[in-house]
């Protein structure tokens, strides 16, 4: 192999290369349904390719963002034939999505490298207005933390934020063997669809964030300790809630309650 079509490890690159599981992923996109028809289909990190020859093929629009400037060449001579290929050399944490939006609706998909995976699942939040859906190719241990509920281990921030707007489905587990070169994790396949309205209302989405980011800075601390700054103990009592509970035993209905209850105390 050529030098320049190698993983980078600057870019957290290991490329999928096993054909069942990509023919599992480009099925999610083979679609007779009129919107997913009339979607754009967004590729963050095609690499050499793998998954991008099986999405070209689907007739959408496609449109690919790739970081390496190294498999450009490799890129374009692979797919400029395709009219509905497009190609732009960005980095994602960078590209402004809302660009996009006379595209849309978007269906984003990619093998996020896991030192950007968290980082751009929140910038993408900004931007569901533009998404139909999003499907990622993640470590496993972020996967986890996506779909997880209160009581789990995996349970956090980015578990209620992201459930806040999406509906979360770990679709499934891909092992080491399927990439080249192999990382030292398993991974796994998720699918985020955008809630037709998010489950904290609008007025207290800001409060909502924070009054999670803070139960959560200390996990082994309880609200009671970690909520000081923003409610007492007797303020979380009377709202029902437990003060000596820690954030990962409170579900999402109890974090939207106490957002109201700080809201209410110290509106924005």
């Amino acid at each position: 192999m050529a030098g320049r079509e190698r993983a980078r490890k600057r870019f957290g690159q290991n490329f999928l290369v096993d054909e069942t599981v990509i023919d599992r992923i480009a099925g999610r996109f083979n679609s007779d349904d009129e919107q997913s028809k009339q979607a754009t289909i967004v590729e963050i990190g095609p690499g050499r390719g793998a998954l991008t020859a099986a999405l070209v093929t689907t007739g959408q629009p496609l449109i690919a963002l790739e970081i390496d400037r190294d498999l450009i060449p490799l890129l374009q001579t692979r797919f400029s034939r395709y009219r509905n290929f497009e190609l732009r050399q960005a980095d994602a944490l960078q590209f402004d999505f809302a660009s996009l939006a006379p595209l849309a609706p978007l269906r984003l998909v990619g093998n996020l490298p896991y030192n950007i995976a968290t980082p751009l699942i929140f910038r993408l939040l900004e931007v569901l207005d533009n998404v139909a859906d999003m499907h990622f190719m993640l470590q496993w241990e972020v996967v986890a933390r996506l779909a997880a509920g209160a009581g789990d281990p995996n349970y956090g921030q980015l578990s209620l934020v992201v459930q806040n707007l999406c509906r979360v489905n770990a679709l499934f587990d891909v092992p080491a063997e399927c990439f080249n070169p192999a990382p030292k994790v398993k991974s796994g396949f998720v699918h985020l669809q955008p809630r037709e309205q998010p489950l904290v209302p609008g007025p207290l989405h800001s409060t909502f964030n924070k009054v999670v980011k803070t139960a959560f800075a200390q996990r082994r601390k309880t609200l009671r300790n970690n909520l000081k700054s923003l409610l007492t103990a007797d303020q979380i009592a009377s709202a029902g809630i437990d003060a000596g509970k820690r954030a990962e035993q409170i579900d999402m209905a109890d974090f939207i309650t106490l957002a109201e209850l700080v809201h209410a105390i110290q509106p924005e």
